[in-house]
C-alpha cells in the first residue's frame, strides 16, 4: 500500500545526503576564515616575503636578536639533516665555553618542524615562515577554541583576529618568536577545559595535553607558564560558579587526566629539564631585572607606531616606554578596553564571559609588574620560577581572554536583538565590536636586508683547511648590537664553532647574564675590536687584552672583515703578522692551538 510517508531506508538516505551536503557547507566558513587569516599574515609580512631569503624584521634595538634566532633555526635544521635531534648544550656558539639552549629562546619545536624550509631556503626564510604561521595559526587556534564553546563564525572570526593580529603579537613578532608563535596556547586551554568540564576522556585528553605542553616547552617556556596561570584562573571561576554541581567523579576524572598529562610531559621533557636546571651551564636567576618589565597604565591606551591609527605623541610614548618595541605588548585601546570591561559586567551571568573576563582582568593586573606592594606580581615574584618571568608579557595571553569576552558578548548582544528588529539594529552590535577592534589594525612589518655574507667567505675557509670542530674568532665579534657573524655562520655553516655571541648563560657566580664570553678582558676585547672595525679609537691596552683573550679562547683562526689599510686590518697585522690568506675584503690568520672538537656543528655538511 502506498502512503505519503517515506520508507526508513529512503528517509535515512535522504538524511545522509542532506547531512553530507550540510557538512560540506558547514565546513566552508572555517576554511574561509583560515584563508583570510593566512592572507592577512602574508600581507602583514609582505616585505619579508618579497625578499624571502635576505630580509629580516626590524624594530628591536637589539638587532642581534634576529641573527640569533636565525642561528637557532640553522642549528636545529643541521641536526635534523644529520639524523638526530639538536643537542641542548653546544660549543658551536661562544666557543670554547658554549651555551645551554634551554636557557635561551631557541624555539626548538618550530625550528625542528621548519628544518626543511631552512635547509632549502635558509634561516631567514624560516623566520619569515615562522612569523607568518604564528600570526595566522594563533588566530586560527583561537577561532577554533571559541567555536568549540559556542561562538558564531562571525564572533569567533573577530575574536581570533584580535588575538592573532593584536599589537602585542605583532610587536613580539619582531624578534620574540617564542611569544608570537602562540598557536599552542588555545589548544592547551581547550585540553584543560575538556578535563575540567568532563567533556574529554581523561586518559586520551590527558595524554594530548601532555604532548601539547611538551611542544610548548620547546617553543617558549614563558608562554607555557602564562597559560598555566590562565588555566588556574579559569578553573577557579568554574569551581566557584559550579561548586554545587561538581561531583566527585568529575573531580577524579580531571585529576586523573592531569596526572596523565604530567606523566607524558615529564617523560618527553625530563632530560631537557634536567639539562636546564642541573646540566652544563645551568644558571639561576634572570639576567633581566623584572622591575624594568612592567606595563604602565599608559601602555594600554597609547598606540605604538606599529598600528595604523596612532599619533606622534602616542608613538613617542611607546618609544619612551622603557622597553624595546618587542616588549610593548599591552595596547588594546580605550574602546576595546571599555567594551570588554562593560561586557564582562553586563553578561556576568554567562559563565564563558565571566571566566574569560576574570582571566583578562587578573592577567592584566599581573602585567603591571612588581613595582608596588599593591600589585599582585609583587608577591608572586618570590615563588619558584616566577622571579624569572617577565610580567609585561602576560598581556599577550590577556589579549586572548579579551578576545573571548568580545566574541561571546557579541553573540549574546545579537541574540538579544528581536528577530523583527530592523537591519540597522541587528547590525549595531557587530558595528560596535568592529569599531572597538579597529584601533588594533596593524601596519605591515618593517623589514631590512640581513647582513650579507662577505665576498670571499667560503674561499677563505676553504683555504684555511681547518679541521672539523675548530673554533674561529670572526671580527666583528657578535654581541647584542651586532650579530653579523652569527648570521654568516647560519647562512653558510662556517665556521664549525664561533667565538663569542649573543645569548643567555651563567656568569662567574652562576647567576644568569647576557653574553658571558669569559674573564673581563674578553669583554674588553670584544668592544675594542668592534671599535676598530667601526674605525673608531679603541681603549688603551687593546693589544694586551686581545692577546690574553686569544689565549683563553684559543681559536684555530682569526677572520676579519677588513682591508689591510683599515684600522682593524693594520692592528691585526701588527698583532698576528701577515695574514695566511685573503678573499674579497676578508683577512684570515691561523693562530694558537686548535680548539677541541665538540659534539655539535652548525650548517650543512
Amino acid at each position: 500500500m502506498k502512503t505519503g510517508v517515506a520508507s526508513p531506508e529512503t528517509a535515512t538516505g535522504g538524511s545522509t545526503r542532506r547531512w553530507v551536503a550540510g557538512s560540506a557547507i558547514a565546513g566552508r566558513p572555517g576554511l574561509l576564515v583560515a584563508s583570510a587569516y593566512l592572507a592577512a599574515a602574508f600581507a602583514l609580512n609582505w616585505r619579508l616575503w618579497l625578499g624571502l631569503t635576505t630580509m629580516a624584521a626590524v624594530g628591536d634595538p637589539g638587532p642581534a636578536d634576529n641573527d640569533l634566532m636565525a642561528w637557532f633555526m640553522r642549528y636545529a635544521a643541521d641536526a635534523i639533516a644529520h639524523g638526530h635531534l639538536p643537542a641542548l648544550v653546544t660549543t658551536a656558539l661562544n666557543a670554547p665555553r658554549g651555551i645551554n639552549l634551554m636557557w635561551n629562546n631557541s624555539v626548538l619545536f618550530p625550528a625542528v618542524a621548519l628544518a626543511p624550509v631552512t635547509l632549502l631556503a635558509g634561516p631567514l626564510a624560516s623566520l619569515t615562515t615562522l612569523a607568518t604561521v604564528g600570526y595566522a595559526g594563533s588566530a586560527g587556534a583561537m577561532y577554533w577554541l571559541l567555536r568549540r564553546h559556542g561562538a558564531s563564525v562571525l564572533a569567533a572570526g573577530l575574536g581570533g583576529a584580535v588575538f592573532g593580529f593584536s599589537p602585542g603579537m605583532v610587536n613580539a613578532g619582531i624578534a620574540h618568536y617564542g611569544i608570537e608563535f602562540a598557536v599552542l596556547a588555545p589548544l592547551l586551554t581547550e585540553a584543560v577545559l575538556s578535563l575540567l568540564t568532563g567533556r574529554g576522556r581523561p586518559l586520551r585528553t590527558g595524554a594530548w595535553l601532555g604532548l601539547l605542553a611538551t611542544a610548548q616547552l620547546f617553543t617558549g617556556e614563558e608562554m607555557l607558564s602564562d597559560v598555566a596561570i590562565g588555566c588556574l584562573l579559569v578553573a577557579a571561576v568554574l569551581g566557584a560558579s559550579r561548586r554545587r554541581v561538581v561531583d566527585q567523579r568529575l573531580i577524579a576524572d580531571a585529576a586523573r587526566g592531569l596526572c596523565v598529562a604530567a606523566a607524558v610531559a615529564l617523560a618527553c621533557s625530563s632530560h631537557a629539564l634536567w639539562t636546564q636546571f642541573h646540566g652544563p651551564l645551568a644558571q639561576h636567576g634572570s639576567p633581566w631585572p623584572i622591575a624594568n618589565f612592567a606595563n604602565g597604565l599608559g601602555a594600554f591606551v597609547n598606540p605604538p607606531a606599529q598600528v595604523v591609527f596612532h599619533t606622534a605623541s602616542s608613538a613617542a610614548y611607546a618609544d619612551a616606554h622603557g622597553a624595546v618595541a618587542a616588549e610593548y605588548v599591552a595596547y588594546l585601546g580605550p574602546p576595546l578596553l571599555l567594551l570588554v570591561a562593560a561586557a564582562t559586567v553586563w553578561y556576568w551571568a554567562d559563565l564563558r564571559v565571566r571566566a574569560a573576563g576574570v582571566t583578562w582582568a587578573v592577567l592584566e593586573a599581573l602585567s603591571l609588574g612588581v613595582n608596588g606592594p599593591l600589585l599582585p606580581f609583587h608577591w608572586l615574584q618570590y615563588l619558584p620560577l616566577f622571579g624569572d618571568m617577565i610580567p609585561s608579557r602576560m598581556s599577550v595571553l590577556a589579549t586572548g581572554a579579551a578576545a573571548a569576552v568580545l566574541a561571546f558578548s557579541l553573540d549574546l548582544a545579537r541574540s538579544g536583538t528581536p528577530g523583527t528588529a530592523g537591519p540597522l539594529r541587528r547590525a549595531a552590535p557587530v558595528a560596535v565590536a568592529l569599531l572597538a577592534a579597529a584601533p588594533l589594525l596593524p601596519r605591515p612589518v618593517a623589514a631590512a636586508p640581513g647582513a650579507r655574507v662577505p665576498a670571499g667567505w667560503n674561499t677563505v675557509f676553504t683555504r684555511l683547511r681547518l679541521p672539523a670542530g675548530a673554533s674561529v674568532l670572526v671580527v666583528p665579534l657578535p654581541y647584542s648590537q651586532q650579530g653579523e657573524a652569527m648570521l654568516w655562520q647560519a647562512e653558510t655553516g662556517r665556521p664549525d664553532k664561533l667565538v663569542a655571541g649573543w645569548f643567555l648563560g651563567p656568569g662567574p657566580s652562576g647567576h644568569g647574564v647576557s653574553s658571558y664570553w669569559g674573564p673581563r678582558y674578553t669583554t674588553r676585547t670584544v668592544f675594542c675590536l668592534d671599535a676598530l672595525w667601526r674605525q673608531a679609537t679603541p681603549d688603551a691596552g687593546c693589544a694586551a687584552d686581545v692577546r690574553r683573550a686569544l689565549r683563553y679562547w684559543h681559536p684555530a683562526a682569526v677572520v676579519a672583515d677588513a682591508a689591510s689599510v683599515t684600522p682593524l686590518g693594520r692592528f691585526l697585522i701588527g698583532l698576528l703578522g701577515p695574514p695566511a690568506t685573503r678573499g674579497g675584503r676578508l683577512l684570515a690568520w691561523r693562530v694558537g692551538r686548535l680548539a677541541a672538537p665538540g659534539p655539535a656543528r652548525v650548517g650543512p655538511r
